[in-house]
């Protein structure tokens, strides 16, 4: 992991003495110069990113994405499904399970948009099943060996008979979901080495479905860890299907992003926690207001890394407290600003009402952090129960 960010003035709010802290920072033109970058590694064509929205959060964000072309997206909550459509998107997979009441909401999103092709992930005939009679495109979820969810690539023939009963129930079969993440830990060269043994099994895989007389439409492979991998992998260039990859944190990137990709790519981190130190509670050491409740503390202890300051150690956080080691040097003084490159950049920035735009040193705007967090939990309509709490509840919010 990256210790250390290099300060850099581009990322300075100068009239900061009035911002409350915490502070979510992003900035636009770091922002789109990732978004740039991910487009030019994929050969210049947008329409080979589905990008992960779990990340972005914003409909600002959406929006520069879809000014640079990319129509495909991916998501993981009803309420980012959501936003998506409202935004504009073509076309979206819920990359995630869904049952039950989420599969209510999906569909019903899904036919308020009929103009977004809307797809799930499905995994046994259960899941098909729900989908039934309806516009709902169906990916397999295949399990890579994270065992998170999916179905094993080698029990071909469990994948042939759950892509015949998609058939059977005149669902629209679109292809394979394919997320390796397990392997964002993996020092190179041994992460590609594994990622592209994944991709062979993956490929077997296709070549039986296609022997069983199905066609796979698309393949969608690789968050941020294996992007590089899956660039390198021969069998996805010139292939039958659409392969397309789902990186979703390049768009802000984080000190684990920063660390996982090549220097040569070029990104930069586009988020950024601005914080004050609090406290001096004893011989150094110091303490801001970042906890795990504003920088996610889900990728381990240091939660995040400071930028400009090699002296300071971020220790393990409560719940509105940073206390942070001071291996050399002064500390910083109280009502300090430091700024923080989170480690997990997804979750933290769920942790923010909003965000704050910044450009050249100032304040731009305040825009709402607009997928944050789920929707309410009560469905509405006819026959559902507690339809009138929620709309009364809507009303207050």
């Amino acid at each position: 992991m990256i210790n250390n960010f290099a300060w850099n003035d581009r990322y300075r709010v100068f009239d900061s003495e009035n911002l409350l802290t915490p502070a979510l920072l992003l900035y636009p033109e770091i922002i789109s110069s990732n978004i740039q970058r991910t487009i030019d590694l994929l050969d210049g064509n947008a329409d080979r990113w589905r990008a992960h929205i779990k990340t972005a959060k914003l409909s600002y964000t959406l929006r520069m994405l879809l000014e640079r072309g990319i129509r495909h997206f991916k998501c993981a909550t009803t309420l980012e499904l959501l936003r998506a459509c409202e935004t504009g998107a073509a076309d979206v997979l819920v990359a995630y399970p869904m049952m039950g009441a989420n599969a209510t909401r999906v569909l019903a999103i899904a036919q308020r948009f009929p103009q977004v092709r809307v797809s799930v992930l499905a995994e046994s005939t259960d899941q098909v099943r729900q989908w039934s009679g309806t516009a709902v495109g169906i990916f397999l979820d295949i399990n890579p060996g994270m065992n998170r969810t999916g179905m094993d690539a080698t029990r071909k023939g469990d994948v042939v008979r759950l892509i015949r009963a998609i058939h059977e129930s005149k669902l629209d079969f679109r292809g394979l979901h394919y997320y390796d993440g397990q392997y964002g830990h993996t020092d190179e060269p041994e992460r590609t080495s594994l990622a592209h043994s994944g991709y062979d099994r993956l490929l077997d895989l296709v070549g039986e479905i296609e022997r069983s007389g199905f066609q796979v439409r698309e393949i969608v492979t690789s968050g941020t860890p294996t992007f590089p991998c899956s660039l390198t992998y021969g069998g996805f260039r010139n292939s039958r299907f659409v392969h397309r990859l789902s990186p979703g944190t390049v768009v802000y990137c984080d000190a684990t992003s920063m660390a996982q990709l090549p220097a040569k790519y070029g990104y930069a981190p586009a988020a950024v926690v601005l914080t004050r130190v609090v406290s001096q509670p004893a011989e150094g050491i110091v303490t801001c207001d970042a906890g795990h409740k504003s920088v996610s503390a889900d990728a381990g202890v240091p939660t995040c890394v400071l930028m400009g300051h090699p002296e300071l150690t971020p220790a393990s956080p409560s719940e509105e407290h940073l206390p942070m080691q001071v291996r050399s040097g002064t500390a910083p003084g109280l009502g300090e600003r430091l700024y923080l490159v989170p480690r997990h950049v997804c979750p933290t920035v769920n942790n923010f009402d909003c965000a704050l735009l910044v450009r050249n040193g100032q304040i731009d705007s305040v825009e709402e952090v607009s997928a944050r967090g789920h929707e309410m939990p009560l469905l509405q309509g006819e026959g559902m129960l507690h339809g009138k709490i929620v709309t009364e509840a809507l009303q207050k919010r």
